[in-house]
């Protein structure tokens, strides 16, 4: 016997009936951002990797640690996407699309893949609505797009009890080394307390500390200095602004100062929601965000104000409580056809009601009638159309309603309108 293959670790099969759930989510996000007026940007899996670190950060453990990077034919390095954002950016600077609309609403659905530890909520495949809107520097629009999230969130079917929202400003790049510099010299008289990684950081990126998953490092840095401390006057005015705007917008929040987000392009607004219930564990961050007003000039384009989010939809899924099953949805009707000529009489009855929108399945191999009734319940199948000898002989189809255990009898051109009034 030959050996049975396996797939990719951390790379899932996502199969019936898991996958009406990811539908579900799926279709009530762009539902969402439909409403918001964000449209669909489909960008390729693969990009050149230049564009990755610069647009995502030369020392962030994304560049450094996690990306499928490789060379292809033509000699040149490419990598899988690893997040969203920095092709947006790329595709927007190469349609130059600011010269098209002074506001740009995108949003994606699709695939990312970073190579870590696989576990729980974590995957080296794994899938992220995403939104980016550029052209707007107000901050009333940070406030928008996380009342935005929040009420995706509680159109999968959480409660606003469910969600922790936090945010916190990382201000302007002029800003920063003032902070820098304080920090550093924190975690450099408690250095000894610092675990290798953070040692590191300490030397390359000081700022990545703060998002240790060290529980040690952790409780250092609680007592760390604040960013918001070492902001200037507009910066946090700036701030200041998108939560009063969240509030006048019914959302609740909380600032965390020791929020910093993984990747190096961030500026002014981040923010991420978590879900404090369903089945997360410790990975329980569904959402991150925030401002890149930077980003854009620094991979070529004009200075652009601009932000996105990412939502983890693997994350999302183990957060809402329902079963897969639930998600999946009913059949229409099923057709139990108990011989040959039966089925061959049944085939085109079936076509014509698939082509008028009505979802139906057929039983093509040879069963009893019993057996075919088991299934149609399995499937949940309203209607169930038997057809026999008699059936084909009379052009009166003998239609069960499974729902009310009622049964008739009911011409074959009547068949539509039958089932349109027991599906209405």
């Amino acid at each position: 016997m030959a050996e049975v293959p396996a797939s990719v670790k951390g790379m899932n099969d996502i199969l019936a009936p898991e996958v009406s759930k990811w539908q579900f989510v799926e279709e009530k996000a762009r539902q969402v951002l439909d409403a918001f007026a964000y449209r669909e940007v489909r960008t390729p899996i693969l990009e050149y990797t230049e564009l990755l670190v610069r647009g995502v950060g030369e020392v962030t453990d994304v560049v450094e640690k996690q990306m499928y990077t490789f060379n292809d034919r033509d000699g040149r390095s490419v990598s899988m996407r690893p997040e969203g954002t920095a092709p947006a950016v790329r595709a927007f600077i190469g349609r130059a699309q600011w010269t098209r609309e002074p506001v740009t609403r995108w949003y994606y659905i699709g695939p990312m893949f970073r190579h870590e530890r696989a576990q729980r909520g974590r995957l080296r495949q794994f899938h992220q609505v995403g939104a980016e809107l550029y052209g707007l520097a107000e901050p009333t629009a940070d406030a928008e797009m996380i009342a935005m999230l929040a009420t995706m969130l509680g159109d999968f079917g959480l409660r606003p009890s469910d969600l922790e929202i936090t945010l916190n400003c990382l201000g302007e790049p002029e800003e920063r080394p003032a902070y820098r510099a304080a920090l550093v010299s924190f975690l450099a008289a408690h250095v000894d307390k610092l675990d290798e990684d953070s040692r590191r950081r300490l030397e390359t990126n000081p700022l990545r500390v703060l998002d240790s998953k060290s529980p040690e490092v952790q409780a250092l840095v609680v007592n760390a200095p604040a960013l918001l401390d070492h902001l200037g006057d507009d910066s946090k005015r700036r701030f200041e602004r998108v939560r009063t705007s969240l509030t006048a917008l019914g959302v609740a929040n909380e600032i965390d100062p020791r929020l910093v987000r993984g990747l190096d392009y961030y500026t002014g607004t981040i923010f991420e929601i978590k879900v404090k219930s369903g089945d997360l564990g410790a990975q329980n961050t569904v959402v991150g965000g925030g401002r890149y007003d930077r980003l854009v000039e620094s991979l070529g384009g004009p200075r652009t104000p601009a932000l996105g989010f990412g939502m983890g939809i693997e994350r999302v899924l183990l957060a809402l409580p329902e079963a897969a099953e639930s998600f999946e949805p009913a059949l229409n009707v099923f057709f139990a056809p108990l011989d040959a000529a039966a089925l061959d009489y049944a085939l085109p009855l079936a076509h014509r009601l698939r082509a008028a929108g009505v979802r139906v399945e057929i039983e093509h191999r040879t069963a009893s009638l019993k057996s075919q009734l088991k299934r149609a319940d399995k499937l949940r199948a309203r209607l169930a159309v038997i057809i026999g000898e008699n059936e084909v002989k009379s052009g009166r189809l003998t239609v069960k309603d499974l729902a009310q255990g009622t049964q008739q009898e009911v011409p074959a051109d009547e068949l539509e309108a039958k089932v349109r009034q027991a599906l209405d």
